[in-house]
């Protein structure tokens, strides 16, 4: 504190500048550079019995809980152990995760207001709902204890009651800038982004530099832009701090980075951040799913109890896609059932997210009557997404309505889906249905050899001989029994180059396609084939053909 009187003039050059105090570091929140003032007064002997205690505090502060845990690990071994040492000793342990070691330490702690907080989270962490219940009855009105209550809220994805507790503190406290970031991250993950921004923008026009406030600006970019925009948002901080070995939300900076840039060196940042940030663990699931690593992605989230829509949604893909990949029913029924959870749910059943949800719970009944239905309603807001088209696309194919099903697979863009089976085999059938049997039989030439185009040959051949597409099934049968000569493809042949002949004489295909028929028949060695050629000929010479 500042003397009130002063005892006389005393003249200071102006060109002399005051040595800022430690409490001119705290009250800027520059806790980097009230550590470093601690430290230089620590090395030259004019450190004081409160020293070790601001540097605990600071490194705190600065979310070095490592150090800070440190300190007040060697305070307690002083002989005047400070009277709330062991609960600075909790809260470092418990930002650390390690829960465990919280609760033996506070049967020691004296009993307080921060006690009883912190046995809140606890609970909440421990997912222990008799002791949070035991906990929330000791909370009192005051200031601390709702903030405390609200951030529960927050965690348990109650987003409405704790947007009500915070105006409710803010209404009386129109000084506690920092509740208008809490209230901007209630409406972030109520995908209120245009509001998330207005309230950041009253704390970021006083507090330019803030970690937490800055991230959040670039979430909401993230959202309404791209990524690009997001990281030019947090690049400042990251080049500032990229100096210092640690600094306050690194971590979560650095999280967000491998997002806002699509899963760039996740692996290198996510992994040790799982349980640590809660994102980490889905962000990690995701990239898995991206990777086509199903195994991976369905290890990290199979244990995870969902508690927001986009949970339940990650979780019911995560299934979907393990269970066709390694035909396990158990684990389709799994995503038709949280899929369905989502898209029926009150809060769900009119968005779009939730109506995607409907249409796979559907899906993955094989109801594409209905599957059309949803889907239907929301095309004009994935009108160049590849995955919607490509969905879309097979509703409309298991429906028979081949035209609209091609005009959509054509509009998929993504090598990656093109080069799918499950593509290739749909298009194909589309193509035959309206009587493109020469874009099918292209899609096939540009297969390598494998199970797969051998059984793109089999669709080809079938549906061609059932669409009465003849010279295209006769060649598929031929290819197939050379490839496996086993009796139906030869009797699937033979009928498909009958039903040439049989166009041919009704004017429906070109005569000079009997000589290409005859070459196909030459090809086996069935005892029927020269019988068939004689045929052939013999039409050909009345009808003076040369073949």
């Amino acid at each position: 504190m500042k003397p009130a009187v002063s005892e006389g003039p005393s003249v200071v050059p102006s060109n002399v500048k005051q040595l800022p105090t430690l409490h001119d570091f705290i009250n800027k929140r520059d806790y980097l550079g009230a550590l470093a003032l601690l430290e230089f007064e620590q090395s030259i002997g004019k450190n004081t019995e409160m020293t070790e205690r601001w540097i605990g505090f600071c490194a705190f502060h600065l979310g070095d809980y490592k150090r800070a845990l440190s300190v007040y690990q060697a305070l307690g071994k002083t002989k005047n152990v400070p009277e709330d040492n062991a609960i600075n000793l909790a809260c470092c342990f418990f930002f650390l995760g390690m829960y465990s070691q919280v609760e033996k330490i506070l049967e020691e702690a004296s009993n307080s207001r921060l006690k009883t907080r912190l046995q809140f989270h606890l609970s909440h962490k421990l997912s222990d709902e008799t002791r949070l219940m035991e906990y929330h009855k000791q909370l009192a009105e005051i200031i601390e204890d709702q903030l405390s209550l609200a951030s529960i809220h927050y965690l348990r994805a109650h987003y409405q009651e704790a947007i009500d507790i915070y105006k409710g503190i803010i209404s009386d406290n129109r000084d506690f800038l920092a509740l208008n970031v809490y209230i901007g991250l209630c409406y972030y993950k109520l995908d209120y982004y245009d509001f998330s921004q207005e309230l950041l923008a009253v704390y970021i026009q006083k507090y330019p530099d803030s970690v937490i406030a800055t991230n959040l600006k670039a979430c909401n970019y993230f959202r309404v832009y791209n990524g690009k925009a997001a990281e030019a948002e947090i690049k400042s901080l990251l080049d500032q701090n990229a100096s210092s070995a640690f600094f306050f939300g690194k971590d979560l900076l650095h999280h967000n980075l491998v997002v806002f840039r699509g899963g760039e060196a996740a692996l290198q940042i996510l992994p040790p951040l799982v349980d640590v940030i809660p994102e980490a663990r889905l962000n990690l699931v995701v990239y898995h799913m991206k990777q086509n690593d199903y195994q991976e992605a369905y290890d990290l989230i199979k244990d995870v109890e969902p508690a927001v829509p986009h949970e339940y949604i990650l979780k019911a893909v995560v299934n979907a896609a393990y269970g066709q990949e390694n035909k396990l029913k158990e684990n389709i029924k799994a995503a038709q059932q949280l899929f369905q959870l989502v898209g029926s749910s009150s809060s769900e059943c009119d968005t779009i997210p939730g109506r995607q949800c409907m249409a796979s719970a559907y899906f993955l009944q094989q109801q594409f009557k209905d599957v059309e239905l949803y889907l239907n309603s929301i095309k004009t807001f994935y009108f160049n997404d590849d995955h919607f088209n490509f969905n879309y696309a097979q509703a409309r194919a298991a429906l028979n309505h081949y035209e609209e099903a091609e005009e959509l697979f054509m509009m998929v863009q993504s090598e990656k889906l093109q080069n799918d089976y499950v593509y290739i085999s749909h298009l194909a059938r589309c193509f035959i249905m309206n009587k493109k049997p020469q874009s099918a039989w292209e899609l096939y030439l540009k297969m390598e050899t494998s199970a797969e185009s051998f059984n793109l040959l089999q669709l080809i051949a079938n549906d061609c001989y059932r669409m009465a597409q003849f010279w295209h099934a006769a060649k598929a049968f031929d290819m197939l029994e050379r490839l496996d000569p086993l009796p139906e493809y030869w009797e699937g042949k033979r009928g498909a180059c009958v039903g040439v002949l049989q166009l041919i004489i009704a004017g429906r295909q070109a005569r000079d396609t009997l000589s290409d028929v005859v070459q196909l028949l030459r090809n086996s060695a069935n005892v029927q084939v020269e019988q068939i050629i004689r045929t052939i000929k013999r039409w050909a010479k009345d009808n003076r053909i040369n073949i």
